[in-house]
């Protein structure tokens, strides 16, 4: 199995307090790896220690089977990154913007800034400073030019700020194509589970500077079974039916008003009827199945994986 990037009990501390504690994360070439966890989780000061802008208190990295050292110079031109929000010099245009990056990089394919910005559907810029630019813009530039040099590793912080909900859409687009296509490995760090339950391959969760679990997205899937979903306001005589009538044990009472039953033996319309023939009002009664939102709360609350 090939890894192009592996950190090995890698450490930060600031003032004698750690903020990232032990993480051993392995991202495998051509993959999409969703970096998951709370703001303040830990994720960007990782993401600046791979990068070389942070230096680590101990720990490894491990980059295209190299360590990264303080002298990796050729190993960082191999990726391409946002981190936090771009910063660009505001009285140049984009197409300036990306030239100037290009000349810094050594890089000189003159096709490749056009290529880069209709990547992202930034067009129509090349006369407007980038001051000018939109919030949304200015993230699209920035993937622009982290991608501009043709990256093997990409790593973008928490790239969809700013953008709407068609940016959004657009940009997953992009990211799945790389990926399969131009065979980028993609590392993405983000708060917002729902995007990145769309598009990685494999979820590494980072809660208070430590990495709580790391599992591909094909295996959350096959873990999270249905389950039958009833909201009530008398979860109390709810639960003495499901458990001496219908004698079903297998099912959890969340916030006293919902009740969550794993028991798949049993139908919907079994449950239901039962519920209201013994006087159990019932507000909805419905079929769900685990979500990575599910998933993700049950780790960053203490649970461990959903069995």
């Amino acid at each position: 199995m090939t890894y192009i990037l592996q950190t090995h009990q890698l450490t930060k501390a600031f003032h004698g307090k750690e903020v990232v504690s032990n993480v051993s994360m392995k991202v495998r070439k051509g993959e999409v790896y969703g970096f998951l966890g709370p703001n303040g989780a830990g994720k960007t000061t990782i993401i600046k220690m791979l990068t070389n802008l942070v230096k680590p208190s101990s720990g490894e990295i491990n980059m295209f089977g190299q360590t990264v050292t303080n002298h990796s110079y050729e190993l960082l031109k191999r990726i391409g990154c946002i981190i936090e929000y771009p910063v660009f010099y505001d009285k140049l245009t984009a197409k300036e913007n990306l030239e100037f990056h290009c000349e810094y990089m050594g890089y000189y394919d003159k096709r490749a800034i056009k290529q880069a910005l209709e990547l992202v559907n930034l067009v129509n810029v090349d006369n407007k400073a980038v001051k000018d630019l939109s919030l949304g813009m200015k993230q699209r530039l920035g993937i622009a030019r982290a991608i501009i040099t043709k990256p093997e590793l990409l790593i973008l912080d928490e790239p969809i700020n700013g953008l709407d909900p068609v940016g959004i859409k657009e940009l997953r687009g992009l990211f799945h194509m790389l990926s399969k296509e131009y065979g980028i490995t993609l590392l993405i760090s983000s708060h917002i589970l729902g995007e990145i339950e769309l598009i990685a391959d494999t979820v590494g969760v980072i809660s208070e500077g430590r990495l709580v679990e790391e599992v591909s997205m094909q295996n959350i899937k096959k873990k999270n079974t249905n389950y039958v979903e009833i909201s009530t306001q008398d979860h109390k005589k709810a639960a003495l039916v499901l458990e001496d009538v219908l004698h079903i044990t297998n099912y959890k009472i969340v916030d006293n008003s919902i009740i969550r039953i794993y028991d798949t033996l049993i139908s919907q319309n079994e449950i239901s009827k039962t519920l209201i023939l013994h006087d159990v009002s019932i507000n909805s009664i419905n079929v769900k199945n685990h979500s990575l939102e599910d998933y993700f709360l049950t780790l960053i609350n203490g649970g461990g994986a959903i069995a």
